[in-house]
């Protein structure tokens, strides 16, 4: 049976070397790489993942941990995450949770990860704390935690809602309403402290009778953006925590038999793919979205191999992007 130190010999390097080189580590040089490859080849070498975790320690496998797969959110993220690590050496393992509980750090430990990439963290999240007493790194994504600090990936909404807000005060828009995330998630928190400071700026306010706080899915969103419809003074212009939230609200609209734009402007947030769809066209506030979960990763794969880093947080900027779900109030 070919070996790894079959391969060194014929190479002319060390038995590490060759391990490093087939997973293209960025500290051994690309003629080396060139070497070891030829020389694999050549040998019908096959490097085995049970012998690399053995001999290193490490498994080389990276956990996302996500909610729900039905989200288009997460569809979007996996496949960068993926390549990334993929790039670095290491596999993505996919792992699904409804809600955030205090058994989710000992699954995923006893999955046999190297990291994991959270994705689900509400404010109070305790997961963190499990997979800090148990040693195991972890990366925040998107959303953070308070309880634990740690490295992150994350968008800054700023910049977005001041040239959102700037854009429909423009407009003429002074009745706003939103439907926003969860009261404990930090991209809630977040984006809607960003709304408010930017309404403010502009002289406005959005009053609590107008906002509606509801799980990020196209069906809560249409259920909250149903409900301000209702109003007797109904918003002219729906802030919607997310594009998924965005959705429900076009869908709450054309059911209440209001007009897109004319009856009701809709802003989203996170720019997915499908918001560009003509059929959709939604006017919503973006961000590198996939230069973000390359980070995710990045971050992941220097906390397990620094250990004694510190924490380091990747901040993605916003911006606003006009689409046709956007227009002047009707007078």
């Amino acid at each position: 049976m070919v070996t790894s130190r079959d391969v060194a010999r014929l190479a002319g390097v060390s038995q590490p070397t060759v391990s490093r080189a087939l997973r293209d580590d960025s500290r051994v040089s690309g003629e080396t790489k060139r070497r070891v490859r030829e020389a694999a080849q050549l040998l019908g070498y096959v490097p085995s993942e049970a012998g690399r975790a053995l001999s290193s320690g490490r498994t080389r496998r990276i956990g996302l941990l996500v909610t729900d797969l039905d989200n288009q959110f997460y569809s979007h993220i996996i496949a960068p995450v993926h390549r990334e690590l993929e790039r670095l050496g290491y596999q993505l393992m996919l792992h699904t949770e409804t809600a955030d509980n205090e058994t989710v750090a000992e699954r995923l430990i006893a999955n046999g990860l190297d990291g994991v990439l959270l994705a689900t963290s509400t404010v109070d999240s305790v997961a963190p704390l499990r997979l800090r007493d148990r040693g195991m790194p972890f990366v925040y994504f998107n959303r953070v935690g308070t309880l634990v600090g740690a490295d992150a990936a994350v968008v800054d909404p700023q910049k977005g809602y001041r040239e959102a807000v700037d854009h429909i005060v423009g407009l003429g828009h002074t009745r706003i309403g939103a439907v926003l995330g969860p009261a404990n998630t930090s991209t809630a928190q977040g984006r809607e402290a960003a709304l408010r400071a930017a309404l403010a700026a502009n002289g406005l306010i959005l009053p609590e009778a107008n906002v509606r706080r509801a799980p990020y899915s196209a069906a809560d969103g249409e259920a909250a953006a149903a409900e301000l419809f209702d109003l007797a003074e109904r918003p002219t212009a729906l802030f919607c925590g997310n594009d998924v939230v965005a959705y429900g609200a076009l869908n709450a609209a054309r059911r209440a038999g209001l007009s897109v734009p004319d009856d009701i402007s809709v802003i989203g947030f996170d720019d997915l793919p499908e918001a560009a769809w003509p059929i959709v066209d939604l006017t919503t506030i973006g961000y590198d979205i996939t230069g973000m979960a390359r980070a995710a990763a990045d971050l992941i794969v220097r906390r397990i191999e620094q250990p004694d880093a510190p924490n380091d947080e990747s901040r993605f900027d916003s911006s606003f992007v006009e689409r046709s779900t956007v227009a002047p109030p009707r007078a």
